[in-house]
This record gives C-alpha cells, structure tokens and sequence, in this order.
C-alpha cells in the first residue's frame, strides 16, 4: 500500500457541516473531498460507518456491517420526490454540536415519510433484498422497533432464531422490514456514488473497523456460537485493555469476547466476509485494537473494572489468510504493546500507527520520536481518541506546558523544521504538522481540527468516559487559503 510519501486528512463523515444536525453524504461531503484533491491529498480517513447504539461511539453498532441512516443526504432523497420541502426545512438544525438525541426522535420519523413514497417493487431495490447484504440487521432492527428490549429478552424461539419464527416476523411486519432494508439500501447507493467520486479525484478512502462488536447486535443474534457465551446467549468473557496512557482503571468495553476456536475450525469465514465487505466500502482498512490479533485481555462479564482480566492468545495471522487484501491494512498498534504485536505487525507486513502527541514525554528511546519512526508507518498528529494538539498544549499547567516546550523545540530544531511556539498553545499545531509531514512515514494523516489550530472544544472523544463524545462538527470547510497553506506543507515534504 505505501510505496510512495503521501499525505491524508481524517474527518470523519459525522464532522461534515450542513443544514442538517449531522454530516451527510451529500453535498459538503463532495466539496470536502474537491478540497482535499484541489490540494494535493490522497487519502480521507474516516471512523466506521455503522448505524450508533447507545453512546453514540461508532465503534459500537447493532450491526458490524450496517451504514448510519444518519448519514443519508435528505437533499437527495428530497430530489427523487421521497421528501417535500417541507419537510427539509422541519430536519434542519442550527446546533453547533451534534446532538444525537435530537436525532434518534426526529430523523427516522423523516426517513419514514421518505418511505412511505418509495417504490418498494423497484427491480434494483427488490435484487438488493434478495441478496441478503442487510438481512440480518433488518430481522434485528424490525425485532427492535416490535419488541423492544435487549435480544437476550425476546420470546425463546426469536431470541434462538428458529426459523418460523424469523419468517413470522419478515411476514407479519414486513413493511418494518423493508423499511430497515431500505434505509442500507439508500446508504450504500449514496456511499458508493461519494466513494466513486472521490476514487476519480484520485483520492483514497481509508476505514476503519472495530476488533469487537457490540453484546446487543445482530452480530451476536446472528452467530453466537462464534463468541464466548453461555446457554442463554450471555457473554461470559468482555473485552477491554488493562490500566494504561488513557485509564488508571483500564478500559472496560463490555463486548463480548470471539471463540476463535470456533472461527478457525469454520475457517475464519464470518471474519473473511467482514473484510470483504469492508473493501467493498474502502480501499484502505484500519483495524482498531490490532493488538488483540495477537493477545488479546478478557474481562469476567460482571467485573467493575477491567484491572481483573488476563490476556490469552489471539489467531495471529491464520486470521488474515484467505483476505485477497493484505496489503491495504493499517494496524492500529497504541496502547498496552508488546513484542508479539510487533512481530505480527512486521510479520503480516501492514504499516503501524506512530502518533507524534505521545513523543514528548522525555524518554529517549520513545518510539513516536521522529527519529524512531519508520517508512513502513503511518504517521498521525493525533487521533480522535486524544487532545487536539492545540487542546493539549493549552491543557498543561505552567511547569507542564514550558517542559513540553523545550521538548517540542528540541526535535523541532534536530528535524530542521523552524515553527513558532507560542506561549498560550498556539504554533503548537502547525508544528506537530510539519513534524508529521517531515517523518519517514510514507503516510501522513493529519485530523482536520490540527489543520484548523482548533482547542479541545473540537476533541472527538476521551476514552473511559461514556458521555459528551462524538459530537464534533465543522462550522464550515476548512477556508481555501487554508488548504492551500497545507498544499503547501505537502509539497514542501514532498507529499504531492
């Protein structure tokens, strides 16, 4: 994947200004991606696309392989004549934030009245159901809205998935279930057209997927004998990472736990096709939490924290051998890292992540120090798990704030790289950009709120905590004069 030094932007689809609460992939979405291209960027990175549970956090969905109905460009929809202009104007917002909560009440009734008007007999929709692609999340989605609850409560056979109890449901409410169908299928037929349109500017898209699903999805329902449970479909083993940069007490996920035994002996093939599908939807695929390939740290489900897990052995590569795409994976290899997540990293060959906010911290041999850093990496600012660089600097007390300083300046002055750093946070992140463009990372992805100099007002989310996340958006694009300042930096680090 990385033969040559290249540079992209993370921003996630949901940060995207418009009229509409939340990003869409409507029109900001293309004039975004015209920017990116305009100035000489050759990847978008974004977080999964799935439909948001209760947390809002994409990286805990009712199903792995669902698109956020979110997400859907109502514009569009109003141009097929599935919606009024009435009924626009009433979708519109003027939150600075997103407030998911708004949205959960009020889109899908809006999604509904656009259904009511489509032709559900249509050839191209009807094959669409036919292939199953959104079968399962729509069985799941139509139990949902008919009986509520967590899956683990519904009536023994629908819990079990005895098979006239799924034709009851698809029969008895099957206008429920063309609805859900219709929602995946309005998505893909949108992500697929923003996906094209951005392959023929030359700009690539990198996704993201999570290691774990969520315990209430129709993963779970679907395959439970692929996971750790018990005989009625509780998870007995959770995930999540021992204490480390982000949590004293760790990070207790609460997803439940893989039986690898049971995905090697069918051959890994729910995990073959999860990938499949996700290089239908990306041509670049991040895994999150790559760590727990190799080990991975189970947590008893009832645990408080996650201080009492252990760690146990993962597939390691036999996951990855029947995937036709190993060369366009990135391994998300942060937090607690050992010597066998390097090895298998190395082994598989996929580039790491080394983020330049966690190279400060006065150890010589930090491995995010530029100097450190190799072309086989993908180089980042930060993430949306961390500060923003500009949040970050201005977050530290004064003793704090002069040592990173002297810090910064040093590897500032040692790279050649001459930035201004200010007393109260600012020039922090341009430096930090520049820091990343100059790696050897081949690639370079830097978060559009570093782009922007923004504070921790634009922080995407902070790990171990369960509200107030995910909410970022853009007020505007980025201004042209400032892409074209960062076109700038990328040719000047030989990037375009």
């Amino acid at each position: 994947m990385l033969n040559t030094r290249t540079a992209g932007v993370l921003c996630h689809i949901a940060s995207l200004p418009g009229k509409y609460g939340i990003g869409s992939l409507g029109k900001e979405a293309y004039r975004f991606a015209k920017l990116l291209a305009k100035s000489g960027v050759k990847y978008w990175q974004i977080l999964p696309l799935v439909q948001t549970g209760f947390g809002d956090s994409p990286y805990s969905s009712v199903s792995c392989n669902s698109g956020n109905p979110y997400f859907i460009d109502l514009e569009r929809l109003a141009a097929e004549g599935l919606l009024t202009a009435e009924e626009l104007r009433a979708a519109q917002y003027k939150n600075a934030e997103i407030d998911y909560g708004a949205l959960y009440n009020e889109r899908y009734m809006t999604l509904r009245k656009a259904f009511s008007r489509f032709n559900f007999d249509g050839t191209e929709f009807r094959a669409f159901v036919k292939s199953g692609v959104a079968e399962d999340y729509a069985l799941f989605m139509t139990a949902k809205q008919v009986y509520g609850e967590n899956f683990l409560q519904w009536d023994a056979p629908l819990k079990f998935r005895d098979g006239d109890a799924l034709e009851k449901l698809r029969t008895d409410f099957h206008e429920e279930y063309l609805f859900w169908n219709f929602l995946q299928y309005e998505f893909r037929t949108q992500w697929f057209a923003l996906k094209a349109y951005c392959n023929g500017l030359g700009l690539k898209i990198i996704g993201d997927i999570p290691l774990y699903v969520a315990a209430d999805s129709a993963d779970v329902w679907a395959h439970p004998t692929l996971f750790k449970l018990d005989r009625e479909l509780r998870p007995v083993k959770v995930a999540g990472v021992p204490p480390d940069y982000f949590s004293e007490t760790g990070q207790l996920w609460g997803n439940p736990i893989y039986d690898w035994a049971a995905h090697e002996k069918e051959g890994f093939r729910w995990w073959t096709q999860r990938l499949e599908s996700a290089f239908l939807l990306y041509d670049v695929v991040r895994i999150d939490h790559f760590r727990g390939i190799d080990r991975y740290y189970e947590i008893p489900a009832f645990a408080e924290t996650a201080v009492s897990g252990t760690w146990c052995e993962g597939p390691k590569e036999k996951l990855f051998a029947a995937c036709s795409h190993r060369d366009a994976f990135i391994a998300e290899d942060l937090g607690v890292i050992d010597e066998g997540v390097l090895a298998l990293r190395d082994k598989l060959g996929f580039p790491g992540m080394k983020v330049l906010l966690f190279a400060f911290d006065g150890n010589e041999e930090n491995p995010f120090l530029p100097a450190h850093i190799g072309e086989n990496s993908v180089a980042y600012t930060g993430t949306h798990d961390n500060d923003t660089v500009a949040g970050y600097a201005s977050s530290l007390s004064a003793e704090e704030f002069l040592l990173f300083r002297s810090r910064v300046a040093a590897v500032l002055e040692e790279e050649g790289i001459a930035a201004r750093l200010g007393e109260d946070g600012k020039g922090f992140a341009d430096a930090f950009v520049q820091l990343a463009l100059a790696s050897r990372s081949r690639l370079a992805v830097i978060p559009v709120q570093d782009i922007l100099g923004l504070d921790n007002e634009a922080r995407m989310n902070c790990p171990g905590t369960d509200s107030g996340n995910w909410r970022f958006r853009l007020s505007r694009l980025p201004r042209g004069s400032v892409m074209r300042k960062f076109g700038r930096m990328l040719k000047k680090y030989k990037r375009r």
